[in-house]
């Protein structure tokens, strides 16, 4: 098991934040520059923007805090499920989340890094380098947002859930299965957006519902679920439990939701 933090996840905050600034700037480099697209044994997209901000994060999370492991989308088949369950901490980073987005130049991608303790998200960061916008939040001290430079400001979900619901889904990915569900629901509002911005929507309060009923990898949610929970909803399986990391021998997610208002019973919908 690796050591410890002594340090509140709040006190690294501030080095996490400017190693995605500079993530962020690496990507934007390829994106006005033009990039080639490649594809990995899984079919899944990647590109050279991809591999600078993976080499910038996970080199600069190693300075940072070289007692905790890295955990990437990009170095994923490197740590074997034996080696990765024996640690209590570490980071996860999805250095270009919606690479399709990435590809088809439509803003709607992002820089996720969050710090794993016990299973949980205890801090997280969620940027969006064309968007000029930076979600971050950590257990303990809130969520907050800041777009292009200024003074970031804290929110929180919102709740009672607006009438009729926002709700967000997937712009890549979205399924018969979620079109079942909004039948369900009756008047809503539809916001489809791409990575995990999703989870922002709900996070600042301009969503209600986030319900995925396709598959995703834990890197693809926890920074954002950080967020989330730091300005006060939830992200849980389908039967209601919180979603937790680095329990089974697949990095793959079950089926989620993320909310705002927990008096909303959304589990029966399903």
């Amino acid at each position: 098991m690796n050591t410890a933090v002594t340090r509140d996840p709040a006190s690294l905050l501030p080095a996490v934040l400017r190693l995605v600034e500079a993530a962020g700037t690496a990507i934007l480099e390829v994106y006005a520059a033009g990039h080639d697209v490649e594809y990995k044994a899984d079919d899944s997209p990647i590109t050279r923007a991809d591999r600078a901000a993976h080499d910038i994060l996970s080199a600069g999370l190693r300075q940072l805090t070289p007692e905790i492991p890295v955990l990437s989308e990009e170095s994923a088949d490197e740590h074997a499920p034996a080696v990765r369950h024996r640690w209590n901490d570490f980071w996860l980073i999805d250095p270009l989340d919606g690479t399709k987005e990435f590809i088809n130049r439509n803003g709607e991608f992002t820089v996720n890094v969050a710090l794993i303790r016990d299973h949980k998200p205890v801090l997280g960061v969620v940027a969006a380098p064309v968007l000029n916008l930076v979600y971050y939040g950590a257990a303990g001290v809130g969520a907050f947002v800041a777009h292009a430079g200024d003074q970031a400001r804290p929110i929180q979900v919102r709740h009672p859930a607006a009438d009729p619901l926002v709700i967000v889904g997937s712009r890549s990915h979205r399924g018969d299965s979620l079109d079942s569900v909004l039948e369900r629901i009756g008047a809503h509002e539809m916001r489809p957006m791409g990575s995990s911005l999703k989870f922002c929507l709900v996070a600042e309060g301009t969503a209600d519902f986030y319900p995925r009923l396709g598959p995703t990898c834990e890197w693809d949610t926890a920074a954002a679920q950080a967020v989330v929970e730091a300005a006060g909803g939830s992200v849980t399986s389908l039967d209601g439990l919180p979603l937790r990391y680095n329990e089974r021998d697949t990095l793959l997610n079950p089926h989620f939701l993320a909310f705002g208002d927990a008096s909303r019973l959304w589990h029966k919908l399903f």
